[in-house]
């Protein structure tokens, strides 16, 4: 088997589990570490994630991390959170014990994959990178409102002063588009979610859309332009009146799992809309009674 390895090497944690997991691999497996950490396993091959082929690609850091990798890489990701909020990760990093049972499990080839649906974009007709959480189409300079045109499926359906618009994954409503007060969907569903950010006017922020369609986002604000950020990672200069159309992708994001379900993941992350706590026995007398 083949195993890619990257940390954020701007984590002291995520270089001590990287380093780590390079240890208990060992031999078992052809081991290859990003050229972004020359420092973790000098004794390995480094090389750039975006040419390394490997079989499996393990990520350790926060979803920073992650979604960088995910943008670099085609092959399954095993996402190891290194202590932030890591709402993608499969396992805690912080559990020496935990690793090492992944570890374990993925030489033995027992995991399964769970593929989430990307957004891919044309801007003016040029490719953008896939993403998988959102594309952010925000005004410039930050601090002023622009004006948004909104079409779907090439027809125009509004307008909205806003600081800007968010067209995200499902798996992308638990991150910007959950700060901007959009809604927590599914990863197991395909939709296009569509979340204003700071709007003028205080109408419903979100629209969930069904994944066929197509959204094309302008920035019309005279004498102002915008940016389309995608992942957080990469910008491209958005001209006043020149459009981004976003879609399904036909590529998928692939993620390594081992049983762990979506709201688990987002438990005790102060994501969800309930409490966290178990109900404790003095507060269940006050619930209705079952029928």
């Amino acid at each position: 088997m083949k195993l890619g390895i990257a940390a954020n090497p701007r984590k002291p944690e995520a270089m001590r589990i990287a380093e780590h997991v390079v240890r208990t691999v060992g031999d078992r497996a052809e081991v290859a570490v990003s050229d972004e950490t020359p420092s973790l396993a000098p004794e390995r091959p480094h090389e750039a994630i975006d040419r390394w082929a490997p079989d499996l690609q393990i990520a350790i850091g926060g979803d920073g991390t992650f979604l960088y990798t995910l943008g670099r890489c085609e092959a399954p990701l095993l996402p190891i959170n290194a202590g932030t909020v890591g709402v993608l990760a499969e396992i805690d990093g912080r559990s020496t014990g935990r690793v090492d049972e992944a570890l374990e499990r993925v030489l033995a080839g027992r995991y399964f994959l769970e593929r989430r649906m990307k957004l891919a974009a044309e801007l003016d007709g040029k490719l953008l990178p896939d993403v998988a959480n959102e594309y952010v189409i925000h005004s410039t300079p930050v601090g002023k409102m622009g004006l948004f045109e909104i079409a779907v499926d090439g027809r125009g359906v509004g307008q909205i002063r806003a600081d800007g618009v968010i067209a995200a994954t499902p798996t992308g409503s638990t991150a910007y588009s959950l700060s901007s007060l959009g809604p927590i969907v599914d990863p197991a569903l395909d939709a296009l979610v569509l979340t204003t950010i700071a709007p003028f006017r205080l109408e419903p922020r979100s629209v969930v859309i069904e994944p066929l369609h197509t959204l094309t986002l302008r920035s019309i604000e005279e004498g102002r332009e915008a940016l389309v950020i995608a992942d957080g990672q990469r910008e491209f200069a958005l001209p006043r009146s020149a459009a981004v159309t976003v879609y399904r992708s036909p590529r998928r994001a692939v993620l390594v799992r081992f049983g762990s379900r979506f709201f688990e993941r987002l438990t005790g992350k102060r994501i969800l809309p309930w409490s966290d706590a178990p109900i404790d026995e003095d507060d269940r007398a006050d619930l209705p009674a079952a029928p």
